[in-house]
C-alpha cells in the first residue's frame, strides 16, 4: 500500500490543526476565567470543599462552552473565521450565562448549600442554550456570509 498521500495530507494540515487547536483551546480557557470571575459563587471553592452540586453546575459551564467553540471549529475557513465566530459565540454564552444565573434567583445560594435538583437544573440551561448557539453557527445562510 502506498501511504504516500495521506502521509503528505497529514504533514500538510498538521501545522493548521495544531493552531486552530491552540486558538480554540485559548479561547476555552479565557472563557471559563472569566466566567469564574463573573459568577456569584466561587464554584471552584466549593468544589474544591467536595460541593456536588457546584461540581454539576461547573460541569454545565466547561459543556456549554466547548459546544459552540467545537461548532465554531468545524464550520470555520480560517483561524480568523475561528477566532471571530469563537469570541462572538462564547461571549454569547456568557451573557446567557449571566442571564441564567440572574433569572434563577436564589440558586447561587441553593448550589452552595449542596441542592443537587438546582445544579442539575442550572446545568441543564446551559447546555441547552449551547446547544441553541451551536446550531445556529450550522445555518446555511451564516455560511452564505462567510463565503461558504
Amino acid at each position: 500500500m502506498d501511504f504516500t498521500a495521506p502521509l503528505n495530507a497529514f504533514v500538510a494540515g498538521f501545522p493548521d490543526f495544531i493552531i486552530q487547536l491552540g486558538a480554540a483551546l485559548g479561547l476555552f480557557i479565557v472563557s471559563i476565567i472569566i466566567y469564574v470571575i463573573m459568577t456569584p459563587h466561587k464554584e471552584l471553592a466549593l468544589i474544591r470543599a467536595g460541593n456536588p452540586s457546584a461540581a454539576l453546575a461547573f460541569a454545565g459551564v466547561v459543556i456549554g462552552l466547548a459546544i459552540p467553540l467545537g461548532s465554531c471549529l468545524a464550520y470555520a475557513f480560517s483561524l480568523f473565521d475561528l477566532l471571530i465566530w469563537g469570541i462572538i459565540t462564547l461571549l454569547l454564552q456568557l451573557i446567557a450565562f449571566r442571564f441564567t444565573d440572574m433569572f434563577l434567583r436564589g440558586l447561587p445560594r441553593r448550589i452552595a448549600e449542596g441542592d443537587v435538583a438546582a445544579a442539575v437544573f442550572l446545568m441543564s440551561v446551559k447546555i441547552g442554550v449551547a446547544l441553541i448557539i451551536s446550531g445556529a453557527l450550522a445555518d446555511p445562510n451564516v455560511a452564505i456570509y462567510r463565503g461558504g
